[in-house]
């Protein structure tokens, strides 16, 4: 395998990155990658860090000093994985196009010295091609990052092979990170990658999202914990975007919560206004369940919590484990088991409790609340949380900062 190209700077330039996701569906993405990004603006990296997002809620999270965002016109995936134009009424390819033009002409007058790719190693439909092209020319380090599980084997096996994936990542880039521990998955092995591909891998560790936390107020928490008695215990339930959250918060705010509990639920901005209009009518009448569609800093939420109820995205995984919540993973099983694997695996290391889709009920969730349910204490010490303190090195390795 080349080395990756070496970069210096001069005194008075500190090193540039991007960082691109394509946000199709869910919060996952921009959260991700805007943890990882306030991790490289601070030391040692101390860089200068431009996101570009595929989902204008960016702009409404808090972004560290040195950061800026780029948002492109959105995509969205139905239930059957299918993408199309969220807002625009135009077809695939042309939104494909604008956005294609769009990274490139960013990327061309930013000049990064590392570009980070999530999870795609081509951009949707191949929108980063000219883009990648331009920056090998230019010598620019690029990474891959990937989240610790993709989806089942045999899927992740047949989309990498239909899109290129494996020779994208021969061509463009300089190393794989992935944000997880291979003790937990390794997909190296269940992916059956090829050895060109999985020489360029580095588990950076699981990404610890406490460390995004701040002192700064976010005002639809803020609202709803003051709606809750102090003496009172706390149940959160959260769905991630919430896209696809309907019947997990249907059956939350139709259960029986136990006594001096009171139950919060975080919809997410995706979830349809239809869906957000009945639960919150429930909520109301329910007298002590209290709704939030978004919050730009969930953690607030988090930390009060007593128990999480929650779909099995890699965020908000890593979130309650690093807090150490008795959870409770009801996962995504459609049109990707990425959440079921990585719950699965996580429940048989004791880290959290998982009840499938067709398993659950208000009934069923009622029972669980009552239940008594140990905190996963000690967890970091099976698991490595330690990414965010590993990926600042693994960048000044690629860029030779002093």
């Amino acid at each position: 395998m080349t080395s990756p190209p070496q970069v210096t700077f001069p005194a008075c330039r500190k090193p540039r990155i991007a960082l691109y996701s394509h946000d199709a569906l869910g919060m996952g993405h921009m959260r991700r990658n805007s943890l990882i990004a306030q991790t490289l603006s601070g030391a040692p990296s101390d860089a200068v860090v431009l996101l570009i997002s595929g989902a204008k809620e960016m702009n409404a999270m808090v972004l560290a000093p040195g950061i800026d965002c780029i948002t492109l016109p959105a995509l969205t995936k139905d239930s059957s994985g299918d993408y199309r134009p969220r807002n625009l009424q135009i077809s695939r390819g042309d939104l494909t196009n604008i956005r294609a033009r769009t990274i490139e002409a960013a990327l061309e007058a930013f000049e990064p010295d590392l570009f980070i790719v999530d999870k795609q190693p081509r951009g949707a439909f191949g929108e980063l091609d000219s883009a990648l092209d331009t920056l090998r020319r230019a010598g620019t380090c690029c990474v891959l990052g990937l989240r610790d599980i993709l989806d089942d084997p045999g899927t992740v096996e047949r989309e990498w092979l239909a899109a290129g994936s494996e020779e994208a990542v021969a061509e463009y880039y300089d190393r794989v990170w992935v944000y997880g521990d291979p003790m937990v998955y390794d997909l190296r092995d269940e992916y059956s990658m090829s050895n060109e591909t999985a020489e360029r891998v580095r588990f950076t560790g699981y990404l610890d999202p406490s460390a995004r936390f701040t002192a700064d107020p976010d005002s639809a928490a803020t609202t709803a914990l003051e709606s809750v008695d102090e003496s009172s215990r706390m149940v959160l339930c959260q769905v991630g975007g919430g896209q696809d959250g309907e019947q997990l918060v249907t059956a939350f705010v139709e259960s029986e919560l136990p006594a001096d509990t009171v139950g919060v639920i975080l919809t997410g901005p995706f979830m349809p206004a239809a869906v957000r209009a009945k639960v919150a009518e429930r909520a109301v009448a329910n007298g002590r369940m209290h709704l939030v569609e978004f919050s730009s800093e969930p953690t607030h939420l988090l930390r009060r919590a007593d128990r999480v109820i929650a779909m099995g995205g890699y965020n908000t995984v890593c979130e309650l484990l690093s807090m150490e919540k008795p959870a409770l993973i009801v996962p995504r099983t459609r049109p990707r088991t990425e959440q079921l694997i990585r719950a699965e695996r996580l429940r048989d290391l004791g880290a959290l409790s998982v009840m499938r889709p067709d398993e659950m009920s208000p009934a069923a969730l009622t029972d669980w609340m009552r239940r008594d349910v140990v905190s996963p204490v000690g967890i970091r010490e099976r698991i490595d949380f330690n990414g965010l303190a590993r990926i600042p090195h693994l960048a000044d390795e690629l860029l030779a900062v002093a």
